[in-house]
């Protein structure tokens, strides 16, 4: 039954790679992407994070399934990590998560501007094959800033739960974050995302109880009364800065610990 369900979970994230080079194929390209830097600058003024060669936007990558193809191959059989990070810029600007204490057992797989939809297409290729013993998913804010297209809440939610899935029926345990607090997108500044924020986090707070996942709540952690981005840890309303990581990174470590723990404890999980 475990073998049926890796088997299947192969085949539905096929299918959802179809749909998505469909869709690429029809769409404009993918709103600005939002940028971010662990030294606090504004997005708009950040560069682009170490060893972000863009992908070939003519090609219609719509998931940007070449950023990480060639470091995926060069992991070759390396140690199992312990954990892959699969998130946006937010992700991808967070120079701790190969470093010091984490090098080579944690790897970063986000991608600047990306949505859900866009990380579950990435998720075989950029998680699921490289066989981490955890994921920690942070998907949210460009949902919400309509960077794929309008937010729909149901849509969000049933993404979020098809990459839970997918993780956990191939033997990987799931550290599911909060989105970080924000109440202003200089990308799309008509938009007053707080308040969605929050409801999303009380449901992705509720959804790991129910799945079996891990809960971090950054948001709690880095807002401010009114539930935006304290200026002390990101300038720009969005993206922590390295203060803002520090204080993000001791929630990971205890997180993720509390995952492996539940795994190992797991006496029928699949095995890898």
């Amino acid at each position: 039954m475990k073998r049926s369900c890796a088997i299947c979970a192969a085949t539905i994230t096929a299918f959802l790679f179809a749909i998505g080079a469909a869709r690429a194929r029809a769409d404009e390209p993918a709103a600005q992407p939002t940028g971010g830097s662990p030294s606090g600058a504004p997005a708009a003024a950040a560069p682009p994070p170490p060893n972000s060669a863009p992908c070939d936007r003519g090609a219609k990558d719509w998931a940007a399934l070449c950023r990480y193809r060639d470091a995926n191959r060069r992991l070759g059989t390396a140690r199992r990590p312990d954990a892959v990070f699969l998130g946006d810029s937010i992700t991808e600007g967070w120079g701790a998560i190969e470093a010091g204490p984490s090098a080579g057992r944690w790897i970063n797989r986000g991608i600047s501007g990306q949505t859900s939809p866009q990380m579950l297409l990435r998720l075989q290729q950029d998680v699921i094959a490289l066989r981490p013993r955890v994921l920690h998913l942070m998907a949210g804010t460009n949902d919400i800033a309509g960077n794929t297209g309008p937010f729909d809440e149901s849509a969000y939610r049933d993404t979020i739960r098809s990459i839970v899935t997918l993780a956990r029926a191939n033997g990987i345990a799931v550290v599911l974050a909060s989105i970080p607090p924000s109440d202003h997108f200089d990308w799309n500044p008509a938009l007053q995302p707080a308040r969605t924020i929050v409801a999303q986090n009380d449901w992705l707070r509720r959804y790991a109880l129910e799945a079996g996942a891990t809960f971090v709540d950054y948001h709690s952690a880095l807002r401010t009364p009114e539930d935006g981005l304290r200026t002390e840890y990101g300038p720009d309303h969005v993206h922590p800065n390295a203060a803002g990581y520090a204080v993000m990174q001791p929630l990971t470590e205890r997180a993720i610990g509390r995952a492996l723990a539940a795994r190992d404890a797991r006496p029928h999980r699949t095995p890898r």
